[in-house]
């Protein structure tokens, strides 16, 4: 009888823990679910939000771990997991790091720095932030920090390429008058007389003016470097905006001014574009701001073309190419250029030039044609994914 009472009491020890056990792995799969659906609505694109958590199942029960810049997002998890009664220990570091000690503003203080995708220089080239720029700082790793850009994209810049900044400092640099640096490419000298040259320049740069004179423009980068830029290579940031004029014919100017740059993969100064560094420079140097990359490019504005009917386009116009979508692959854009008129685009394809869409032209661009997906039409739309600039909106916030 004892035995029998003992084989019992055993089974039901092991029902009740096969129980708890599958209740423990309920829980997880719900917590799981539950993390994905939140990364999916907070950080649906890993380039511009980070979101990298983790479950680990101990002893004591789950610990979340990982890292965000999204505290709404882990707000939203753990009122969740509160809601359906789910315990868990929370280990996730909220960006930006406290080890930042304040500084978590950052200017890019060199021409062009070359933002990578993981902290070394042997990492791909993911973007670029040009001279005067004020980006986010959420952490360092040796002598490299992460970085968010104005356009949300998220990237590693070494030391030399940005100066640090406390909320004191940012304010002071986001609040001074500065120029803006309007020629393709040019230096800043130590002074009038001589050739010494203090840095180079690109289109589109932000320097805090000192003080002018009719020739020159005594400027201050972020690192507090002084030097002068002569007045016919650059104009007051203020006067700049005020004569803003968002139409095709300056897109297309400014588009031109760019002929023969060199194609560079994650590039967007006049130094080496890539294809959507190029449409993004040509707008902001028109003062507009658009999505980084092609892939997001073509979400913005409003749509115009999908089956190349090119007489519906207008100067300015986006067109995206790529693979078309299949009953087993989805679409995949990967090229884009800008319409120019008379079935001309201009884009970025081992250097800046002009392609044709037309079969009886000399540039006729028979390999893009043949995967052209849509066309675009991003100027003067209203959309939250672009923005013009005025006055209460500087460039560089």
């Amino acid at each position: 009888m004892k035995r029998i009472l003992l084989k019992r009491a055993f089974i039901l020890i092991l029902i009740v823990l096969n129980t708890a056990c599958g209740l423990h792995m309920d829980e997880k799969k719900v917590l799981v679910k539950e993390i994905e659906s939140i990364r999916n609505a907070f950080a649906p694109d890993k380039r511009t939000a980070l979101f990298n958590l983790e479950v680990l199942d101990g002893p004591s029960g789950f610990t979340l771990v990982g890292e965000t810049n999204l505290p709404l997002a882990i707000d939203s998890l753990i009122s969740y997991l509160k809601e359906k009664g789910i315990a868990v220990t929370n280990d996730i570091k909220i960006l930006p790091a406290n080890e930042l000690e304040g500084k978590t503003k950052a200017v890019i203080n060199i021409s062009a720095a070359n933002l990578r995708s993981n902290p070394k220089h042997a990492a791909e080239l993911a973007t670029q932030a040009i001279l005067g720029t004020v980006v986010k700082v959420l952490k360092k790793e040796g002598d490299w920090y992460l970085i968010q850009t104005p356009d949300k994209y998220l990237a590693w810049v070494d030391a030399g390429g940005i100066q640090l900044m406390n909320t004191q400092n940012i304010e002071n640099w986001s609040s001074s008058d500065k120029i803006i640096y309007t020629n393709t490419y040019g230096h800043a000298f130590s002074s009038k007389e001589t050739n010494n040259r203090i840095s180079d320049i690109v289109a589109g740069s932000l320097l805090k003016l000192v003080s002018s004179d009719e020739e020159f423009y005594k400027i201050e980068f972020p690192d507090g470097r002084q030097a002068y830029i002569s007045k016919d290579e650059a104009e007051e940031y203020s006067k700049w905006v005020s004569n803003l004029n968002f139409n095709a014919d300056s897109l297309i100017a400014t588009s031109k001014t760019l002929i023969g740059v060199p194609y560079l993969w994650g590039g967007t100064s006049t130094k080496g574009v890539d294809c959507s560094g190029y449409t993004k420079t040509i707008f902001y140097l028109n003062g507009m701001v658009i999505p980084r990359d092609a892939s997001q490019q073509v979400h913005a504005g409003k749509p115009i073309d999908s089956v190349a009917d090119f007489s519906k386009l207008k100067k300015g116009d986006l067109l995206f190419f790529g693979r078309k979508a299949t009953e087993t692959t989805s679409e995949k854009v990967v090229h884009v250029g800008m319409w120019i008129g008379d079935n001309q685009f201009i884009h970025s394809s081992e250097m800046v030039r002009v392609s044709s869409v037309d079969k009886d032209s000399p540039n006729y661009d028979a390999f893009n044609v043949g995967r052209y997906l849509r066309t675009q039409r991003l100027l003067n739309e209203e959309d939250p994914l672009l923005q013009n600039l005025n006055i209460s909106m500087p460039i560089n916030d």
